[in-house]
């Protein structure tokens, strides 16, 4: 039998970085609101060589020293977590093996992935456009990168990028429960600039017309979750701009902001090198990448 949602971990990628320091704090208050356990990890920098002449092959002392340092590592997580969250059950694993793979590979059992924004020693490759971004393209559930910082807004709202198609269900989905937990609004932007219909248009565009389609998307695609959660406060945002100028620009006060691994639409950019990478790169606020 598989296990619950409730029941599955957290998983946190470990390095000693201040970000990953920062990923296993914001783990930590994310677990105590879905009452989850969470799974620390490090790719320990050292891999079995089977040829004792080969010269690449790691010397045993250096290789225990590599070994003391990740499980250093794991235990300074730990105690992170124990501090913001003490009654979160942790468990922490020393694994070789190439970063991204190993956190892609373990995604497929768990609920969530938490990286940081950059890393160092075993996810030394976690700089966005490496370790980082093959994560949230390539998990089996959603990942949220949190920067270096350890100040979250706590009283911001829950962003979500919203552009219609039905792959953006999970995202809204994914959106809506993290701002009912946290008890704070949900700001739904929905970005509607198309660069392209400006120089393919032979007639006038009655932006009237636009604008009250673009509205009834985000009305429609809001309507259900307004009738299951009556209490939550919604803060619909519509913008003729790019989306993510609209997503950046509202990422300013916000605790988190969630968009898709890809989008259609509105959203048509949303693949991790457009704007998902754009919000990676210089967003504000932790950002939750869901497939």
């Amino acid at each position: 039998m598989n296990a619950s949602r409730e029941d599955r971990q957290i998983l946190v990628g470990i390095d000693g970085s201040a970000s990953a320091r920062a990923a296993a704090r914001w783990a930590a208050r994310e677990a105590a609101l879905r009452r989850a356990p969470i799974r620390l990890v490090t790719a320990f920098g050292w891999m079995a060589v089977h040829d004792e002449d080969d010269p690449n092959q790691i010397a045993p002392a250096s290789r225990d020293e590599l070994l003391h340092s990740a499980r250093e590592n794991l235990a300074i997580a730990a105690a992170q977590v124990a501090e913001v969250a003490p009654d979160v059950v942790v468990s922490s694993e020393v694994t070789a093996g190439a970063p991204a793979a190993l956190l892609v590979a373990l995604s497929t059992d768990v609920q969530l992935v938490v990286v940081g924004h950059r890393g160092l020693g075993g996810f030394a490759g976690l700089l966005l456009g490496s370790v980082g971004s093959a994560v949230a393209a390539h998990a089996a559930c959603p990942v949220v990168v949190v920067r270096d910082t350890d100040d979250p807004q706590r009283d911001g709202p829950v962003v979500v990028g919203i552009d219609g198609s039905s792959r953006g269900d999970a995202v809204l989905a994914f959106a809506v429960e993290a701002a009912v937990a946290r008890r704070v609004p949900l700001r739904a932007v929905h970005a509607w600039l198309d660069s392209v219909v400006p120089f393919i248009v032979n007639e006038p565009v009655d932006w009237d017309v636009v604008a009250a389609k673009e509205t009834d998307i985000v009305t429609r695609s809001l309507a259900g979750w307004r009738e299951k959660y009556p209490d939550l406060r919604v803060e619909p945002v519509l913008t003729h701009t790019r989306p993510a100028h609209a997503l950046m620009e509202n990422s300013g006060d916000a605790q988190l902001v969630v968009v898709g691994s890809r989008g259609r639409g509105g959203l048509a950019g949303m693949t991790l090198g457009s704007v998902s990478q754009a919000l990676l790169r210089h967003a504000e606020c932790p950002i939750a990448v869901v497939r």
